[in-house]
Order: structure tokens, then sequence, then C-alpha cells
């Protein structure tokens, strides 16, 4: 009783999942890469400044609740779905609950947005580490003809470059505002290209050459934190900023706002509803036991961001020291914690052009790892979805991936103007934090609740010879869906700047670049399943997927709770 547009959509999965599909050489390899995907930059400047905001030490009851009740068990999900399916996001959730395919395809443009402005940190790290090797670190003095002599930078510090206000400008060279874009920085623009040529040649041969590559990025970083770790704790005031960053504020736990900040730090860091965890875990064999990577991935994870704030605030507190400053005055949270207040740091410690250059090659591979699941995700996408049509035009799929990096490129151009940093912070929020909470509640709506943890179960029993013990079961069908919090605050940079309004709205339409894909991909599955309203909704919750299971069709629950969403 299928409708024709059913049926062709039934008959276009079935030839796709019969094409062969590359396979990661090793299971190490996908532990590596799902390990450097999550592993990232935010590790070192979100997770630290988010739990100082948040209570200190407080904050680590929140996130360890959201680590255990929904990041854990949302990843589990992600690497079921992508490698039972062995299809990309959009596919895969697509045969899950055709009803909710836009969300598969919300995934693949929040990614592709978000890696368009990532690759930016990695042009400003690239900056940074070739000026490391110079004699004398370039943001050490103010004699410099870049530098910005700030009156209050020379009240505080005796024109010593105080790094809020001039130290470091030279990479950033900041204006006043969003509204105050500037020039194009060409030696940026320069680094830029560079930055996705590496990308490009690091993922050009799909998962085998990436499978290689996160050997050395995905390792060689805690090498490098924890030297940091060691030299830093014995820095002089870093005690201070260690327990700065841990004095725990137990009022904080009675503000909602804290707990969103542990859900998205949770969600941002892990990279769920990004779809890159479905993708990566598409190429595994069918029989890779998940759980025991689940568990490696997203306690790794946790592990680093909590030995990064060691360094970071170790760090920081030095700073105040060296300063004579109260800690909160230095700490700042974004891409200045990085690429503001630590190349100052690197100034006043001992044999400088050694750490200066190994923290820029860390952040490097931190970013690196990120940057290619992401842009992996776009090409999946095309690759999965288009790709004769696609190959019989770029004829490789080297080409097709030249393709994606050169659009990332040209759309990363606005981050490297002088007033770039302001861009990327308003992007960065309204990319990582409002589009993302929204995302993710509707895959766990999709997959969760209308998809059910009955057929989950099954998929995982075949692949893995048993079902999910209760802990996820009773995860994903209550706790899970009822964690995913939904909350919005407007952009900011730093303690001060506030952007104008016409820069709030255009964050939104940034937002629904990939949020309206829901509503129109649930529209066009309607309007294209044949019938009446309920007939077609409940041909539109049916899943596609091959499960050989009895009670396939939709429940009154299970229409009840769409009708409720």
């Amino acid at each position: 009783n299928l409708g024709n547009a059913e049926a062709m959509r039934l008959a276009k999965d079935d030839q796709q999942s019969a094409e062969p599909r590359e396979t990661w050489g090793r299971r190490l390899e996908f532990v590596l890469a799902s390990i450097g995907y999550a592993v990232g930059l935010g590790n070192v400047w979100r997770f630290p400044y988010l739990c100082y905001r948040s209570g200190g030490g407080a904050f680590l009851i929140p996130y360890l609740i959201m680590l255990f009740l929904c990041g854990i068990p949302l990843l589990f999900m992600e690497f079921t779905v992508g490698q039972y399916t062995r299809l990309g996001p959009v596919h895969s959730l697509a045969k899950i609950c055709p009803l909710f395919k836009g969300v598969g395809l919300a995934t693949v443009v929040i990614s592709y947005v978000l890696c368009t402005y990532y690759n930016v940190l990695m042009t400003w790290a690239l900056y940074y580490l070739l000026h490391s090797f110079s004699p004398s670190l370039p943001w050490q003095s103010c004699n410099n003809t870049w530098n910005a002599v700030d009156l209050l930078c020379c009240v505080i510090v005796l024109c010593k470059c105080f790094f809020f206000y001039s130290s470091s400008h030279k990479v950033l060279e900041m204006t006043t505002g969003i509204e105050h874009a500037g020039g194009i920085r060409w030696e940026l623009f320069g680094l830029l290209v560079l930055a996705w040529a590496i990308v490009y040649f690091c993922i050009f041969k799909g998962v085998k050459s990436t499978g290689k590559v996160v050997y050395f990025t995905a390792t060689f970083p805690y090498f490098i934190l924890f030297a940091l770790l060691i030299n830093n704790v014995q820095l002089p005031g870093a005690k201070d900023g260690i327990l700065f960053f841990l004095m725990p504020n137990w009022s904080k736990l009675l503000e909602v706002q804290v707990w969103v900040n542990a859900a998205a730090q949770i969600f941002n860091s892990i990279g769920i509803s990004f779809g890159s965890m479905i993708s990566m875990a598409s190429y595994n064999k069918f029989n890779n036991n998940i759980l025991r990577d689940t568990y490696i991935v997203s306690l790794a994870n946790s592990a680093t961001s909590i030995v990064a704030g060691f360094v970071i605030f170790s760090a920081i507190g030095y700073m105040a020291h060296i300063h004579n400053l109260p800690v909160d005055d230095i700490a700042t949270d974004g891409p200045g914690l990085v690429f503001v207040v630590y190349p100052e740091v690197f100034s006043t410690m001992p044999v400088s052009q050694l750490w200066a250059p190994l923290f820029f090659i860390m952040l490097l591979c931190l970013g690196l790892d990120s940057q290619f699941a992401m842009v992996e995700v776009a090409v999946t996408f095309i690759v999965d979805g288009f790709g004769k049509k696609v190959l019989g035009v770029f004829k490789r799929k080297e080409l097709i991936v030249l393709a994606v990096c050169s659009v990332g490129f040209l759309l990363g151009i606005p981050h490297i103007t002088s007033g770039g940093i302001y861009v990327f912070q308003l992007m960065d929020h309204y990319t990582a934090v409002v589009s993302l909470m929204f995302l993710a509640f509707f895959e766990v709506l999709a997959v969760t609740l209308i998809f059910g943890v009955r057929r989950l179960s099954v998929m995982l029993e075949k692949m893995l010879g048993k079902k999910p013990n209760l802990f996820f079961r009773v995860c994903w069908q209550f706790l899970s869906p009822m964690l995913v919090i939904v909350q919005y605050t407007p952009a900011r940079y730093g303690k001060f700047y506030t952007y104008p309004l016409w820069a709030e709205v255009v964050g939104w339409f940034i937002s629904l670049v990939s949020i309206i894909w829901i509503p129109l991909g649930a529209l066009h599955e309607l309007w294209t399943t044949e019938g009446s309203l309920l007939q077609r909704l409940k041909k539109s919750i049916t899943p596609t997927v091959d499960l050989e299971f009895v009670s396939e069709k939709p429940s009154g629950e299970s229409i009840a709770l769409f009708a409720a969403a």
C-alpha cells in the first residue's frame, strides 16, 4: 500500500545500501578519530570558563549528571544508528523516522556551517605558531608598530601591553565592534588557504587517509597537555588559579542557566547532533563493539576537559600573580582565552620559545581532528545522496572533497577581517549553542520516542548479540528527552561587549539556516505521501530500516507523542 514516492525512496535506499562501503582499517582508527573529533578547542576554552562562571567545582555536578544521563546514552544511540544503517546522518535518520528526515539534513548543515569558521581557529593558531619561533615573542612588548596603546592599559600595568587591551592584537587587530568590520588581513588570508589545504590532504582519500592521520593528531595533544600541566602547577600563583577554578559556589546549582551550560557543553564537546558521530560510525564493521567505544570516547573527552581546566587556570593564576590582579579580572571566555590570555602567559614563562610552539601545535592537532569529522559529514552526505550524479560531474571523489573545502574557505573569509572575531563569536553562539539544542531535541524525539527504544534495542541485539541494559533503555525513553534543555541567551563578546539588534537578527538567520530543514522535511514528507492526513502521518512515522521485527506499525502512543511535540 505504499505510495509511489515511498516506493521510489525504498528502492533508492536498497540500491545505496547494496553498494560497497569503505571501512576503517582498524577499530583503533575509529576510536582515535572519534576522540579526536570530540576532544577539540572547546575543551580548552569553553569548559574551563563555564566551570568557574557556573559555580566552580559545583558545576561538575550538573556536568557529570548530563554526561551520564544524556551524553553517554545519546552518543551510544548515534553510534548505533550509524553503524546499523551504514549511512550518513541524512539518509540514516530518514530511514529511522521519515517525518523527521530534515533533522539529518539539519545536522549536515550545522556541521558545515561550524567548519567554515572553525578552520579560522586553525588560521590563528598557524599565525601564532610561525611567530613563536622568533627570538622574542612579538606580543611580549609594546615596542611594535601594531600595538594599540590604551590609556587604561597604561594605568594598570604601565603600558606593558596588558593582554585584554593590546597584546596579541597583531593577530586579531580587533575593532571596537561588529559594526566596524575593517579590511581583510591578507597574511591571515594566506594562512586560511594553508589551513584548508592541510584539511584537504588529510581527508581527500576518505577514512583510509583520515584513519592514519589521527594516530598523531589524536595522541600528540595529550603529551603537550600533561607537559604544560606539570610546568604550570609549579609556577607562582598557580594555586590561586586552580582554587578559583574549583571553588564550589553551591547557590549556582539553583540557576537554570547553569544546567543549560552543562547540557550545551556535553553536546558541544562530544559532538552529539552534529552528524559527525553517525557518519564516522557508518564506516564501522557491522559487529563492532560500539558500547565499549562509547565509554572510551565520552570518558576520555570529559577527562581531557578537566585536565585542560587545570592547565588553563594554573596559568591564569600565574598571570594574576605577575600583574598583582584578581584572577577574575584575567579569566575570559571564547577564543580570547586561547589567543589573547595564553600568549601573554608564555611571554613571562621561562623558556617561552619552547612552550609557545608546542602549545600552538597542540591547538592545531585538537582543531584538525574536529575539522576532519565536520568536513567528512558534508562529503558523506553528497556521496550517499548524489554519488553517481556528482561523480558524473567531478569524476573523482577527491574533487568532491576539494569543492567542499573550497566553499568552506570562501565562507570563512569574513572571519579574517579586522572585526572578524566578533563575527566568529556571533556565529559560534547561534550555531554551537542555539541551533544545536534545537537539533538535539528533535533528534532525540525522532529516534527514542517515535522510532522507539524497542526497535533501537533490536538494532543493538543484531550487532552486538545482546540488548542494551536497563540503564540505557530508561535514559533513552525518559531521562534524555527531558534533559535536552533549550533556553535562549543573547550573544556577547567578553564581559562587556553586547551585539547590536541587527547582529542578533543576523544570528537568528544563521540558526535558521540549519533549523529550517526540520519543518521543511516534515512538510515535504507529508506532501509526497499518499492517503488521508492520518494515513500520511502514520506512514511518515513508520521506519523504513530493515529490522525483521514484528510491531512495525506505529502505535497510538507514537502518534500522540508526535502530536504533543
